[in-house]
């Protein structure tokens, strides 16, 4: 009897271990996602220029400045760009950056522009493509505008905007564009890059109706320089949180 309750309870422990283990792993899952989305780092450049690093990759969105620009980050992996204008597609810094191990994704319009740059790979998207490349999945979103006087700045079709999603997080850049309904039908986005300058995209007004729309977690005004200088994106903030408190509205220096 006593060797039968030595067994049932060498068992019991036995189970709880394993159990207590597996949980242990579950929690290391969960952390090590967390961990995974603490660190993709984005790091505003100017304007419209961004860098995003994660797992050893680098990605540069419409860079623009020249390579001194991107002296303390490593090569890109990849180089995304949204637009033909020289604010984002800009030959020059294209040329002056190693690009010899990168891949360039862009929508038409922009790959026939730089079928010369010395990239490993150009790959195009064009509005609603989606695609899984290495540790990252990317959505190509429409940009455009829709006031009649605007129409010549971004016609439907040319340009992206982009989603993309590393881990759990979805990040959006908006590119050049008005409150179109693409952008206020987004679902599940954790940041979101919004431009708002007069007359190229929208107003700040129009900028914070399409946010409160989708609804992201935080929202970052950039691209927000237009021909009257700098849009009021303090006036934004304001306009989203009266609506929305729970939006974090990050108001980053873009412009310094």
């Amino acid at each position: 009897m006593k060797k039968i309750l030595f067994v049932f309870l060498l068992t019991s422990i036995t189970l709880a271990c394993k159990k207590n283990e597996q949980k242990e792993k579950n929690a290391l899952v969960v952390k090590n996602n967390q961990i995974e989305n603490e660190k993709v780092k984005i790091t505003p450049i100017t304007h419209a220029t961004v860098v995003i690093q994660f797992k050893n990759q680098n990605i540069y969105l419409d860079p623009t400045g020249g390579a001194g620009t991107f002296s303390k980050f490593k090569n890109p992996t990849y180089v995304l760009i949204t637009d033909i204008h020289g604010d984002h597609l800009n030959i020059k810094t294209l040329q002056a950056l190693d690009l010899k191990q990168t891949t360039i994704i862009a929508p038409k319009a922009v790959a026939e522009k730089i079928k010369t740059i010395n990239a490993q790979k150009i790959i195009v998207m064009n509005n609603g493509d989606k695609k899984s490349i290495n540790n990252f999945k990317i959505e190509a979103i429409p940009m455009y505008n829709l006031r009649e006087e605007a129409l010549r700045f971004h016609p439907k079709g040319r340009g992206n905007g982009y989603v993309i999603t590393i881990g759990n997080e979805r990040i959006y850049f908006s590119g050049d564009t008005e409150d179109i309904p693409e952008m206020r039908n987004l679902k599940n986005i954790d940041k979101a890059f919004i431009c708002m300058n007069l007359p190229y995209t929208m107003n700040i007004e129009s900028a914070a109706d399409a946010v409160l729309a989708f609804k992201p977690k935080k929202i970052y005004p950039y691209h927000y320089r237009g021909s009257n200088g700098l849009s009021d994106v303090t006036k934004f903030k304001q306009i989203v949180n009266n609506k929305n408190s729970s939006i974090d509205v990050i108001q980053w220096n873009w412009y310094p």
